[in-house]
């Protein structure tokens, strides 16, 4: 065994990790787990769907939440594969360069939805804050600019990132800690080296959620001292209201995020399962939990989903309707 461990391998196969201690019911684990993923890509289908097709919901705010929508899509199709193909079958197995394929989709969609909360953050502060030159600071044009900037700042960062990878060497027990490959947790296996590999990490950090939080923080700031300095407590209580979920959005990605990267770093004492239990809460809470928010507390949304929902009872009531009418005109036809 001391031989084995001290082996190292440039194609390493690497074993992905459920819930430790609950192996044994990992099938009946499974089984919230795939509500939860139904839950996050029918509410994100639905809100972008919803989007798209509204004429009435074509504005900056919308477009940054389709955005989001479709970022959390990509994040819980990119990591879903593999969560349930171990709990379901115990397909545990994975390659370094499918892990490093994973890996680029989900940490690039992770940096891509901190920059659109970065940007909703932004189109938050013109509307309150300078709500006169709205229409002329977020145009479609400028809009479209933002997305592809979120775009190539990512693949900048994270293919270089991962390409460091190839270079690692690997002991032959290769132990994931989560059901999916996450950066950090990968390069924790490697025998060679990893400088460059926590280097590059660190600087990515930086210039992703780093730079962006404290966007988010300084228009929060800058938001606030707008809202307290209206006089009427009510039209002071409608424009906080405006962002409230956005606030809750920022949290809800933010919060397990650190938790987790903390725990990776700091809490290698901790139990596995805390591990595990941390690593999908980060994969399922975010993808999740904004479209109910969205959905519920954003009026414009709401309305649109009911109307869509009350458009396809009302066909389906029609269709019926026109079914048992011609079957009517058929039976009194075969009467007569």
């Amino acid at each position: 065994m001391e031989i084995l461990s001290n082996l190292t391998s440039q194609f390493p196969i690497f074993s992905l990790t459920g819930i430790p201690g609950l192996e044994s019911v990992h099938s009946w684990l499974s089984i919230p787990f795939c509500c939860l993923f139904a839950v996050a890509l029918s509410g994100n289908s639905m809100i972008l769907f919803v989007i798209l097709t509204q004429q009435s919901l074509h504005e900056p705010v919308y477009y940054f939440l389709s955005m989001l929508s479709a970022t959390e899509l990509g994040l819980t199709v990119s990591t879903m594969s593999t969560t349930v193909g171990v709990l379901w079958f115990n397909a545990s197995k994975i390659s370094l360069d499918t892990c490093i394929i994973q890996m680029f989709f989900l940490h690039g969609f992770t940096f891509v939805e901190s920059g659109v909360l970065v940007a909703m953050t932004f189109d938050h502060y013109v509307a309150i804050c300078n709500p006169l030159r709205y229409t002329t600071i977020l145009t479609n044009s400028r809009i479209i600019q933002m997305g592809l900037l979120m775009i190539i700042r990512t693949v900048v960062i994270v293919v270089p990132l991962l390409l460091l990878l190839k270079d690692l060497s690997f002991c032959r027990a290769n132990a994931l800690s989560h059901s999916y490959c996450y950066h950090p947790d990968v390069i924790k296996l490697a025998c060679s080296d990893t400088w460059a590999n926590s280097i590059c990490g660190l600087i990515g950090l930086i210039l992703t959620t780093g730079i962006d939080t404290s966007c988010i923080v300084l228009s929060y700031i800058l938001i606030i001292c707008s809202i307290l300095s209206i006089a009427s407590p009510e039209e002071r209580h409608k424009v906080f209201s405006t962002f409230v979920s956005h606030i809750r959005a920022v949290a809800i990605f933010c919060i397990p995020m650190v938790s987790l990267s903390l725990m990776d770093h700091y809490g290698r004492s901790a139990p596995r399962v805390v591990h595990s239990v941390m690593a999908n809460i980060y994969l399922v809470l975010p993808p999740e939990l904004n479209p109910i928010i969205y959905s519920v507390k954003t009026k414009q949304i709401h309305k649109a989903i009911l109307q869509i929902l009350c458009q396809k009872h009302s066909r389906r009531n029609e269709y019926y309707k026109i079914r048992s009418q011609s079957k009517n005109y058929s039976n009194l036809y075969s009467m007569s």
